[in-house]
């Protein structure tokens, strides 16, 4: 049975769903993009990601193809329509076309197009993974300058994941002027005598939805917390490291380039911080 998708207004079944081919998310890369986690059949921190969605595109001079209730309405409709207990929806919002390729932007009354579908994921919360831990390799940093707008120029991302792949390893850590910027799809942490470490936001890093709700619990927890550079070597000499992201929530670090942290196994404050970022999101779903 295929998925009910969302398409500029209409919900089809995914066989049915058709874009231009002058799309300028197809052409240019032109497009920002949402992901938002369901667990127990609601979403979570959807308003996290709608104030990011609407940051994105005023970034860009694109305009919000909806409010943000009709978004929260497509989100649930879509949800009930393909029974996602557990999952993800991707939307994704692009400038649209006027009909032909140009560089230049089309005309300010060219509506975006926006879409949405869902992704089943039984199990997403239990995620094995969690527990057994990643391995992480690092890689130069050389995508675009404004990686705080969710775009979907995720080329070099993937290579990355591909690179890790080919090495034995989960994902990769991007390093830029010798520090560790981001992962792959994820904001990266360490933890070294009890204080989690982790870069401050700018232009460098994207502003995730889940980093912020993490640094909060972790507060309210009373652990400490450093927003500051740092390198992958100093990363290796941790006694635990980790990763978030909407869709994997707070994900344990055990190898960083073939260097084992801690124990090798998922350190007790990465552990901790998942299990009350489940909890927690979990109570505030809507």
């Amino acid at each position: 049975m295929s998925r009910t998708v969302y398409v500029n207004g209409e919900y089809l079944p995914e066989e049915d769903a058709k874009i231009s081919i002058f799309d300028r998310g197809f052409l240019m890369a032109d497009a920002v993009y949402e992901v938002t986690s369901v667990l127990d059949g609601k979403l979570i921190d959807f308003d996290g990601h709608a104030v990011r969605l609407k940051r994105s595109l005023d970034e860009l001079d694109m305009a919000e193809p909806c409010s943000k209730d009709e978004l929260l309405a497509i989100h649930r409709k879509l949800v009930e329509e393909n029974g996602i207990v557990e999952g993800l929806i991707y939307l994704q919002v692009t400038r649209g076309s006027d009909g032909d390729r140009d560089f230049v932007f089309p005309s300010e009354d060219t509506p975006p197009s926006i879409v949405l579908f869902t992704q089943n994921k039984p199990g997403l919360a239990d995620n094995p993974a969690a527990k057994k831990g990643a391995k992480i390799i690092s890689i130069d940093d050389i995508r675009w300058g404004r990686r705080d707008i969710k775009t979907v120029q995720l080329l070099y991302p993937s290579m990355g994941k591909m690179m890790a792949k080919k090495a034995g390893a989960d994902d990769a850590w991007l390093v830029e002027d010798g520090y560790v910027t981001e992962g792959t799809s994820n904001n990266a942490y360490f933890v070294k005598d009890g204080v989690i470490v982790t870069r401050p936001l700018s232009t460098d890093i994207l502003h995730g939805i889940t980093r912020k709700a993490v640094l909060r619990m972790a507060a309210e927890a009373q652990l400490k917390i450093e927003e500051r550079l740092f390198t992958i070597e100093e990363a290796q000499g941790a006694d635990e490291a980790f990763t978030t992201s909407a869709s994997a929530f707070v994900m344990p670090v055990v190898e960083i380039d073939g260097v084992a942290l801690g124990t090798g196994k998922p350190g007790p404050i990465a552990t901790r911080l998942r299990e009350i970022y489940l909890d927690e999101s979990r109570k505030a779903a809507i």
